[in-house]
């Protein structure tokens, strides 16, 4: 993945390069510029954080096959270290234009509404859902400016789901602070999740696109049903692994599937990619939340920016703890269908000895896995870019995040 402006200026070389005309990046034709040594193209890779290509380079000789030559040990290199920094880096001026939408969005003259607001959307996170969206716009030939507004909605959608969850579920922390609801209460929670949630369907309107605006509607719906179905399987030790990943798609991939299709979308692209992509998003959406309820268990608080064993606390049966009352002894099960009864952490150390003997946490990341890479294959018709590669990186990077 090369996430710099090596490419293009090669791409640009190349195309100023006559075919056919025997000349080679160290003999241009009369007027044409030289094309970088590969110290040049070495330094050029370090400055943007890619390392450097590795092995004796020779100086190529000829024009085309040279410059591929360096192009993909760059490549490799960069496909090897790049990092979800790296991805974001990609993606920083259109991020920067999200972040100003959401500031300006969050104005309101009532006062507990901004202080709300203003904690809640800057209290850290890895903003994946409004990345994807700005990411996959790009991937797919969007050069207008609606996916800012498209990736600020998303990010609204989900704040004020993060609102709402935290009261539900009693919450402390999330991301390594207080919850809303710690600091401000919980009616001033609610209240303000409901005013992010209008604001987004008043930003929907601004894109003027009935298409999106009826995803956007669906998906909203979707998630406020998987809340409710969440609800209903609190404290149920008999919930199934099916009747589990209804929830996750509910609750969380169903948004990461509406950005990713709403890129489609604005790129006017056809039903074929547009269902690609719902398919990339989906399955990227369950992948993250396989791994965050396998956290849970097999995280430390500070990584996790939240409590260990708050899904058990809560009484929900995630899927470790359903895989580990299929797989465990008697006991073992009677101990985890008690806890989840109950709520409480009275047994967080037993039960999560049990979750490790029973190999719950590599069921439950072999299923991740298994989303990552159905999410990976559904872009194989997208064009190569770094935009492509990068969605491809968070893909990679939901499976093996520690937070």
């Amino acid at each position: 993945m090369i996430f710099c402006s090596c490419r293009i200026a090669t791409r640009a070389y190349l195309q100023r390069l006559p075919q056919g005309s025997g000349n080679s990046i160290d003999n241009p034709a009369p007027g044409q510029t030289q094309m970088p040594s590969i110290l040049a193209l070495n330094s050029r890779a370090c400055d943007y954080g890619i390392g450097t290509v590795q092995g004796p380079v020779r100086s190529p000789k000829t024009g085309i096959s040279g410059i591929m030559q360096i192009l993909m040990q760059v490549a490799e290199k960069s496909l090897e270290s790049a990092t979800f920094d790296d991805v974001v880096a990609l993606a920083r001026d259109d991020m920067q234009a999200v972040d100003r939408l959401i500031s300006e969005s969050l104005e309101s003259d009532v006062a507990l509404v901004s202080q709300v607001s203003q904690y809640i959307v800057t209290s850290g996170g890895k903003r994946l859902r409004p990345l994807l969206v700005l990411l996959a716009a790009r991937a797919l030939g969007y050069d207008g400016e609606q996916h800012v507004r498209s990736a600020a909605i998303i990010e609204f959608i989900h704040t004020a789901t993060l609102l709402h969850d935290d009261v539900v579920d009693s919450s402390a922390r999330r991301r390594g602070k207080d919850t809303a609801n710690t600091v401000f209460g919980n009616q001033a929670s609610v209240l303000v999740g409901d005013f992010l949630y209008s604001r987004a369907f008043q930003m929907m309107v601004e894109i003027d696109s009935m298409h999106v605006m009826r995803i956007l509607a669906d998906a909203t719906n979707t998630i406020a049903a998987g809340e409710v179905m969440q609800l209903m399987n609190v404290h149920d030790p008999d919930t199934t692994e099916d009747a589990y990943q209804q929830v996750i798609y509910r609750k969380t991939a169903r948004l990461f599937e509406a950005g990713a299709q709403i890129a489609a979308v604005l790129a006017n692209r056809d039903p074929g990619d547009e269902a690609a992509m719902i398919t990339y998003g989906q399955n990227l959406g369950a992948a993250f939340q396989l791994v965050d309820d396998a956290l849970d268990y097999n995280a430390s608080a500070s990584e996790l920016g939240k409590n260990l064993g708050d899904d058990l606390a809560e009484g929900k049966a995630t899927l470790p703890l359903i895989y580990a009352m299929q797989k465990g002894s008697a006991s073992d099960k009677e101990l985890i269908r008690s806890a989840i009864l109950e709520g409480g952490l009275d047994h967080l150390e037993k039960i999560t000895a049990i979750i490790e003997s029973t190999g719950a946490l590599e069921y439950t990341a072999a299923r991740a896995q298994q989303a990552a890479d159905t999410a990976i294959a559904a872009l194989s018709d997208v064009p190569d870019s770094d935009y492509k590669q990068a969605l491809v990186a968070i893909a990679d990077f939901s499976v093996q995040r520690r937070s």
